[in-house]
Order: C-alpha cells, then sequence, then structure tokens
C-alpha cells in the first residue's frame, strides 16, 4: 500500500520537481554568465566571492519559484501565461537580491556578498531567457519526437482572421491533437501567400483533389464567426467528395471562459448547413407586449411550445401558464427552466379537449394572452387516424378560442403550418379548418386572432434529420419517400422568434407568413448527411426510395391558390391576404364537422373536403372522395348543359 502510493506520487510529481531544478541550474548558470560579461567574458573577478555569493541568488530563486509556481507549468504545452510566470519569478527573485544586498551594504554584517546592481540585473535578463528558451526548446522536440512516433492529423484551417489564429494556437496545444496544421486559407489577398505563426495563408482553389491528396489533408476546419450559411453549404458540398472531415469552429460566446478549447471544434452538421442568419426585429414590440401580462402557452412542452415558454422567460411577465398532456416531457421543461434560474411559470398537465379543465385553468389565471401551438401533426399518423387529428387540430382550437373570448383574452396567436396550404392531408386539411375557424372568431370583435403559418422546423419532434442520423448510426439505408420531395426548413429559434413577435406586431385576423428562404432537396440533404458522416454513398450506406407516403406532398407552399401578401416592417416576414369566407355558413360546417366526429362517423373526411375545397388528397384511401366529388360535378354540368 505504501509503495504504491510512493509510485503514484512520485509519477505525479518528478516532473515538476525536475523541471524546477533544471530552473535552478539555468539560473546558476545565468549569474556565472553575468559575471562574465560583466568583466568583458576575463575572470578579472573575485572566484570565490561569486562562490559564496551564488548560494545566495538560487535560494532566493527557489523562494521566487515556489512562490509564484512557474515550475508547475507543463513544458510541452508552454505558452503565453506560462513566460508570463517566469517573468514574474524574475523579478522577484531580483528583487530579494537586491533588498538583502542593500541591506547588507547598509549593515555591512557580511562584506564579501556585496554583488553589483549591474550584475543583477544582466542576471535578470540572462535568466528570464534562457528559462523561457528552455521551456520552448523542449516543446519543440518534445513535438518534434512525438511526431515521429505518432502519425500526426494534417488540417487546413479555413479562416486567417482572430478566430483562425485562436483556433491554430487550441490545435497545436491540445495534447492528444497530433494536429499538424499545413496552412490557412483566406479570402483576404492581403494575407494570401503570407505566413502566420510560420504556417502558409493560401486562397481557397487549392480545395480540389490534387491538393488535398498531396499533402495528406485529413480535416478541414472553419474558423469564420458569423459565416454566411449559403457560402458555407456551398463551399462544404464541394468537400464532401472528397475524403475529408469538414469541422466547424463554435461561435465566440460558447467558448469556456472566452477561450476556445480543441475538444469545443465539432463536426459540420447538416444543421449548419440549412441555418441561416436569425432573424433580427428592428423595433421590436415583445418587450412591451409581454409586460405585466398573464401568457398561456398550450403545447408548451413540445419543440415549438417549449421554445416559445423559453423565449417568454427573459421578458418581464407577470406570469406564465405553460399547458401540456405530455407529463414527461413537461417535467423536463420544467427541470431546464429551473436550474436556468426561471421560477415565474405554472406547468399544467391538461389536454385541450377537455373543455371543463380549460375553462377552471382560464377562470384561475385570466390569461392576457394565448399562443396555441398544441396540435398532432405527424401526416401518414393522422391519415389513418382522422378522428384524433379532427379532435385536438380543430376541436381542441376550437375549444381553446372560445374560451379566449368568454374570459376576455387580449391576444390569440395561433400556430399553423405550411401544409394547411392546399392540403392533400387529413392533418394539413385539419390545421387548414382551424385558421378558418380562427379567422371566424374574429368577427366577435372581442379577442385579437393571429396565425402565424411556416415550413419544417430543423430539430423539432418528426424532422426528418434524426430520423436520417438514427439510420446512419444503424449503417442505413436511408429512407426517402421520392427523388425529387423538396421542402422548407427554418430552425426552432427562429419560428418562435416569429409567433412571438405576430403576437406583438398582430391587430387581429392576419396570417403571417415567415420568408422560408430556398427550399430544400431532400435527396441532395441525404447524400450530405452521408458524406458528413465521414462515410460514401452509395459504396457505404445506400438511400432507398420508399414511395410516397399517404398525403404527402413533393413539395409544400405558404401561399395557398388566390392568397397574396402584404409586407410588414420586416423583410422576412409578411402577411397573407386571404380570400374572403362565408363566416356564417363557414363556422356552421365546423361545428357540424366537431359533431359527427364525436360519433366517429365515417364521413368526417368527406365534410372537411366541402369546408376546404382545395383540399384534394395525395397517396391516400381518401382519393375515392375526390373521384366522386369530380364525377358529381360533371353530371351536374352535364344537366345543366341539356335542354
Amino acid at each position: 500500500m505504501i509503495q504504491k502510493f510512493v509510485t503514484n506520487n512520485a509519477q505525479r510529481y518528478a516532473s515538476k520537481w525536475l523541471v524546477l531544478f533544471i530552473d535552478l541550474v539555468t539560473v546558476a548558470l545565468s549569474f556565472i554568465l553575468s559575471y562574465l560579461i560583466r568583466f568583458n567574458l576575463t575572470l578579472n573577478f573575485e572566484v570565490d566571492k561569486l562562490v559564496l555569493q551564488l548560494p545566495l541568488v538560487v535560494g532566493a530563486a527557489l523562494i521566487s519559484f515556489l512562490i509564484v509556481g512557474s515550475y508547475k507549468g507543463v513544458v510541452r504545452h508552454t505558452g503565453v501565461r506560462d513566460v508570463y510566470n517566469i517573468f514574474n519569478a524574475i523579478c522577484l527573485s531580483s528583487i530579494i537580491v537586491i533588498f538583502f544586498v542593500i541591506g547588507n551594504r547598509q549593515f555591512g554584517f557580511l562584506p564579501q556578498f556585496t554583488i553589483p546592481i549591474s550584475i543583477i540585473i544582466v542576471n535578470s535578463l540572462i535568466g528570464f531567457i534562457s528559462l523561457t528558451s528552455s521551456r520552448y526548446v523542449f516543446k519543440s522536440l518534445y513535438n518534434q519526437i512525438s511526431g515521429d512516433l505518432i502519425s500526426s492529423k494534417n488540417v487546413l484551417i479555413y479562416g486567417a482572421g482572430d478566430s483562425g489564429i485562436l483556433t491554430y494556437g487550441a490545435l497545436t496545444n491540445h495534447s492528444k491533437g497530433n494536429v499538424k496544421v499545413i496552412g490557412f486559407i483566406d479570402r483576404d489577398q492581403k494575407k494570401v501567400g503570407k505566413r502566420i505563426n510560420g504556417v502558409p495563408v493560401f486562397t481557397k482553389e487549392i480545395l480540389n483533389a490534387d491538393f488535398l491528396s498531396k499533402n495528406r489533408i485529413a480535416e478541414v476546419i472553419f474558423s469564420i464567426q458569423n459565416i454566411d450559411a449559403k457560402k458555407l453549404r456551398s463551399t462544404v458540398e464541394g468537400l464532401v467528395e472528397f475524403p475529408v472531415t469538414v469541422k466547424i469552429v463554435p461561435p465566440i460566446e460558447d467558448w469556456i471562459n472566452g477561450e476556445l478549447n480543441a475538444a469545443q471544434i465539432k463536426q459540420v452538421q447538416i444543421e449548419d448547413l440549412l441555418d441561416r442568419a436569425p432573424i433580427q426585429i428592428k423595433n421590436s414590440k415583445i418587450a412591451l407586449e409581454l409586460l405585466n401580462k398573464s401568457i398561456l402557452v398550450t403545447g408548451g412542452a413540445g419543440s415549438i411550445g417549449s421554445e416559445i415558454v423559453r423565449q417568454i422567460c427573459t421578458y418581464s411577465y407577470k406570469s406564465l401558464i405553460v399547458v401540456d398532456q405530455a407529463e414527461s416531457a413537461l417535467y423536463d421543461l420544467q427541470q431546464e427552466l429551473k436550474q436556468n434560474g426561471f421560477h415565474n411559470f405554472i406547468p399544467i398537465v391538461g389536454d385541450i379537449r377537455d373543455k371543463n379543465r380549460l375553462n377552471r385553468i382560464f377562470e384561475e389565471y385570466s390569461p392576457d394572452i394565448v399562443f396555441h401551438a398544441a396540435a398532432y401533426k405527424h401526416v401518414p399518423l393522422m391519415e389513418y387516424n382522422s378522428y384524433e387529428a379532427i379532435k385536438i387540430n380543430i376541436g381542441g382550437t376550437k375549444t381553446v378560442a372560445d374560451l379566449s373570448v368568454v374570459h376576455g383574452v387580449e391576444k390569440f396567436v395561433f400556430v399553423s403550418t405550411d401544409k394547411a396550404v392546399n392540403p392533400t392531408n387529413v392533418m394539413g386539411a385539419s390545421k387548414r379548418i382551424a385558421e378558418m375557424y380562427i379567422g371566424c372568431m374574429q368577427k366577435e370583435q372581442k379577442t385579437k386572432f393571429i396565425t402565424t403559418r411556416f415550413g419544417n422546423v430543423l430539430g423539432s419532434n418528426g424532422s426528418v434529420i434524426p430520423l436520417f442520423r438514427k439510420q446512419i448510426e444503424n449503417g442505413g439505408p436511408l429512407t426517402l419517400t421520392h427523388k425529387d420531395i423538396t421542402r422548407y426548413f427554418m430552425t426552432i429559434p427562429e419560428a418562435s422568434q416569429l409567433v412571438l413577435e405576430a403576437g406583438a406586431m398582430g391587430e387581429g385576423g392576419e396570417i403571417f407568413i415567415f420568408d422560408m428562404g430556398e427550399s430544400v432537396k431532400i435527396f441532395d440533404l441525404a447524400k450530405n448527411m452521408i458524406r458528413l458522416s465521414g462515410l460514401r454513398y452509395p459504396e457505404d450506406i445506400d438511400i432507398k426510395i420508399t414511395g410516397l407516403r399517404p398525403g404527402e406532398k413533393l413539395y409544400e407552399e405558404l401561399l395557398a391558390n388566390g392568397e397574396n401578401t402584404m409586407p410588414t416592417y420586416h423583410q422576412k416576414i409578411k402577411i397573407s391576404k386571404v380570400r374572403e369566407l362565408d363566416y356564417a355558413k363557414t363556422r356552421s360546417k365546423i361545428d357540424e364537422l366537431c359533431i359527427t366526429n364525436m360519433f366517429f362517423n365515417g364521413n368526417t373526411v368527406k365534410l372537411m373536403k366541402q369546408i376546404v375545397p382545395e383540399y384534394v388528397s395525395k397517396n391516400s384511401d381518401f382519393c375515392e372522395l375526390d373521384k366522386a366529388k369530380n364525377t358529381n360535378n360533371n353530371e351536374q354540368k352535364l344537366k345543366i348543359v341539356q335542354p
């Protein structure tokens, strides 16, 4: 036991005591060299005095090193901080010797210890240079030897700015990195052709098969803060064909204590390529709108609802009521908010279909603003569970909207989807009918009803990206419904910010449309995910085309037939000009649909198609209803034409 303790501590402390010993020897040699320099490299001085003075100088250095702790740094990772500690230790040592010499001159108790001040100063300079140089020599030797023994990884750093230089430092100082930076890449022609820390700066034209193969480049690291996602995507898509790993440096605000750690440099994910710069709302009214208000969020534990809750928590509201039927997800959100220091919120397990339960919540908390995010949204599942889609997406929305009017809610913000536009499935049609009901309720002139409409959300429940990632982990293949299918994407924070902004700027009756940018071809997305995982398509992982699912579209739309948009004060947010509805007839039909659904009547989807004439099923059993409808329309036209 004692032997083990001694062995472990010997391994732990031997290196730093060895460094301390070498440092003291270096100081002693520096002192001798100082005498030689002072006397023009001759021995025209009393050597016996030097021998007596040497223990004093070494002793003062020992005290200084122990106080400052300069010997504790790992020599092979010597950096600016270590040099700073050496400087402090040398200064302290010199001060001790000078005070001793001055005191000795004043009182004269040891005449032989009178060291010339010039020698002390020269010794300080030589000692500092020697100690610093020795560390960098040992560091270079270690890197050279370890580089010969351990195969190093050649990398390129994309970006020769401050972030790129810090990335270089993090990589070269990382103990387990075994990384060799071959060069920087930068668009600034003033930097191209020059060297930074001895590393050349190239143009992006070197990112080709010849250069990457010749220099055995294993990684390309993007180290540009706030890089434009389009430029990142185009560059990365050009690299995925080559056998290199593409990584990215996180934003500076995510660095640990303001310093970049090599472990934080992560592999580029598909979200980094789809992400865009977040919307920056100018003259935002959100803070003023939420000030001292009681706010209710339904579906508050879902992907969109929970982010709405997180963003609301940063404002000065009166109370925040979070309602969701998913107990575990709501509990997780509660713990997360508590850990982040947010306590002024009320989590409630409840079902929006339960009118009595919701009525008690409205009576108890009297919300001023309602954000309605609760919904079923999985297209294939809802195609075979139309009862639930109608009950939640239409009936639940109807219940929350009705209670909002009864209890005098100021604003009701509804979270809709682009699948409500020219719907081809039950889920999309149910959301469109919910939009129409909200439009009807706006005629009550008591509560301001506002709708937000956007596309697929990165990282949300049911998103294609987590599915692809799981399939890659399982060795493939990736399953895709159609080779030409496209989708719009946005981030959860963007979507949630849009919802909040809609609540602030809306005056009632609007459908806010978000500029989703360019649609993404899912087949290309799948190929990029395979390549970004370091695998090859189709050699390592293939993509299997399974055929369109029931109700699925090839592409999504943000505007329905007959709709146009009007601009708002933000260029990315527009208002849809919807066609006029017969509100009395529409509301009557929606009431009929909800009552019919309660009795499990098989005509519910047929009623949905009557309410939403543009609802035409795709790849679904309900396509027969469209055929029957077209047949009836043709027969009616024939009757009109016949005399």
